[in-house]
Formats: structure tokens, C-alpha cells, sequence
């Protein structure tokens, strides 16, 4: 019985928010490795773009809730998503014109397109702030749990509870389907092939009579596309707060990184590579090592890593690690 219990507390409180936190990694991963692997940059922009695309679904969602519009148990903010990721690729359609083709036409280095990157965040940055402002919202309606601790414990008769959220499961499936989605276009579409081999061979892409316009063009709906949808599954699971998607950048490029940058399969192991380390590293262990060690072995203290407060920087320990003597990641991406 303890140790049943000591797997209920473990899936309740590592698990099962692990697998909706690496399922959100794992979007934005996606859409980090797709820019680098066919536009050959790193987006630094990538946080503050997903955040512009969660105040536009938060916007449509006040507006559905509004006019009475809603789908019932789950979250309104499912059909603003289509509104939100037409907003998004529209925005970085007029910026990759303005902003990111002179450069490329230009050929600089990555470096140099990296610092542009960093100009285009901070104007995402503020044009976010000063449309929705700095502070927390929730917009999660409908039912907020499926299962519920004290359900789980009536049906079971264990001292443990185990609570899956709404936005928990929607995370998931939701990921599942949209990552399915993407590998049957890149794999099976006739424009996805053109996208991977201007990614594998630019030059003999260009030769083939492949469009790098559309190509371009195309893979920045695709990352927007990507990214609001994470974003907007991120602030159903836990909040909206600019700042907050400012510091995803991290772990999502360490995601990307650490699963090797310019994979996308790399991109997925590696979301849930980072989500399983930073709520590992930062879970207090005591409660599941209580029921799973004998009573002489119990532990006195929390037996936790590090605070909840520095789990950044459990991805920022990882990705060092992987740069110093693994720069391919574990699927032999690009090297960094």
C-alpha cells in the first residue's frame, strides 16, 4: 500500500506536470530547431513571440466569454487559438519583411542575425506590456479538473490523491496531434520536402527550382503557428505574464539544444529531457521517499535539490553540460 501510494504522489507531482511541461517545451522546441535548420538563425525572439500570440487568444477569449460563446468543460481559449495564430504568423510575416530579409539578402553571419533577433524581442516585449501590461492573468474557464484528489482517493482508498487538470490533459493530446501533424507535412507534402532539402542543401534546393520566398515564408506560419499554441496551452496550465514567456527562451533552447538543434525528433526528447530535469531537481522528495523507504530510513528534511525559485537554472546547467561535450545533442542536430 505505501508504495502504491509513494507512485501516486510521485505521478501527481513529477509525472504527470512533467509530461505537460515537456509537451509545452516541446512545441516551442519546435518551432526554435525549424528556424534554425531552415532560415539558419537562432530566434530570440522566440519567448516574447509566443507571448504576443497568448495576449491575442487571451484578448478573443474576453471577447468570446463576452458574447456568451464557450465550449462547455473545456477552456474558451481553444477557439481563440486560430485567431491567435493568424495574428502571430502575420506579425512575424511583416517582420521577417522588414527586418530579417534585408539581413539574409545581405548574407551576414549568424551572429549578426542573432543581435537583430535580440532588437526584435525587445520591441515584442514592450508591445506586449503595453497592450496587456506586467500583470498575471488566468483565463482558464470551464471545468477545471477531470480527476479530482479527493475522487481518486475515495475510488482507491489510498492516503495519496492523484489531480489531472483539464489543461493537463488537453497539453498532451493536443501536442500529440499537432506534432503528428508536422511530421506528416514535412514527410509526405510535397511543399515539406521542399522545406527539407532547402534545409539539407540550400544551393542544390535553389537548383531544383525551389522557391525560397515560399519557403520561408511558410516555415515562419508554421513556427507561429508552433508557439502560440504552446503558449496558449502554457497559460492555461499555469498563468499569462510577459516576463514569464521571456524566460521559457531558456529552456526551450535548451530543449532544442540538448536534442540537437535542427532535429525536430531531438526537439520533442528534448523538451521532456528538461521538463523531467527542472521539476526533478526542484520536487521536495520527502513525501514519495516516506512511503517508499522504511520507517528507520525516513527522511528528516525535504530532501530537495534546489528551490522551486532557480529551476532555470537546472536548463541552464543542462545546456552548458551538452555544449561542453555533446554540441550535436543527443540526436546529432546541427552543431551550435
Amino acid at each position: 500500500m505505501d508504495l502504491l501510494n509513494a507512485l501516486v504522489a510521485l505521478a501527481n507531482f513529477v509525472l504527470v506536470p512533467a509530461i505537460a511541461y515537456g509537451s509545452q517545451l516541446a512545441l516551442g522546441a519546435l518551432g526554435v530547431t525549424l528556424i534554425y535548420g531552415i532560415l539558419r538563425f537562432s530566434n530570440f525572439a522566440h519567448g516574447d513571440t509566443m507571448a504576443f500570440g497568448t495576449m491575442i487568444a487571451i484578448m478573443v477569449t474576453w471577447l468570446f466569454q463576452s458574447m456568451g460563446v464557450g465550449l462547455g468543460p473545456l477552456p474558451t481559449a481553444l477557439l481563440a487559438i486560430p485567431f491567435a495564430i493568424a495574428a502571430t504568423a502575420a506579425l512575424v510575416l511583416i517582420t521577417d519583411r522588414g527586418v530579417y530579409r534585408f539581413y539574409r539578402k545581405q548574407k551576414v553571419k549568424p551572429v549578426i542575425m542573432v543581435m537583430v533577433s535580440l532588437g526584435v524581442m525587445f520591441v515584442y516585449n514592450g508591445l506586449n506590456r503595453m497592450i496587456l501590461g506586467v500583470q498575471e492573468i488566468r483565463f482558464a474557464d470551464g471545468e477545471r479538473f477531470i480527476l479530482k484528489a479527493r475522487e481518486f482517493k475515495q475510488m482507491t482508498g489510498l492516503s495519496e490523491g492523484l489531480a489531472l487538470r483539464t489543461s493537463q490533459l488537453l497539453t498532451v493530446v493536443i501536442a500529440i496531434a499537432v506534432v503528428a501533424a508536422l511530421f506528416w507535412f514535412l514527410n509526405r507534402t510535397r511543399t515539406g520536402k521542399s522545406m527539407r532539402a532547402y534545409s539539407d542543401n540550400e544551393d542544390l534546393a535553389l537548383l531544383s527550382g525551389i522557391n525560397p520566398a515560399q519557403v520561408e515564408r511558410i516555415t515562419w506560419v508554421i513556427v507561429a503557428a508552433l508557439i502560440t499554441i504552446a503558449g496558449v496551452l502554457y497559460g492555461l496550465d499555469k498563468s499569462y505574464k510577459p516576463f514569464t514567456y521571456f524566460q521559457l527562451l531558456l529552456p526551450i533552447f535548451a530543449a532544442a539544444i540538448v536534442g540537437g538543434l535542427g532535429n525536430p525528433l531531438g526537439a520533442i526528447a528534448g523538451g521532456f529531457v528538461i521538463a523531467f530535469s527542472e521539476i526533478g531537481v526542484t520536487y521536495a522528495w520527502k513525501k514519495v521517499l516516506k512511503y517508499a523507504l522504511p520507517e528507520q530510513f525516513e527522511p528528516t528534511g525535504l530532501v530537495q535539490l534546489m528551490a522551486t525559485e532557480y529551476k532555470f537554472a537546472v536548463s541552464f546547467m543542462i545546456l552548458v553540460i551538452v555544449l561542453l561535450f555533446r554540441p550535436t545533442g543527443l540526436f546529432k542536430g546541427k552543431s551550435v
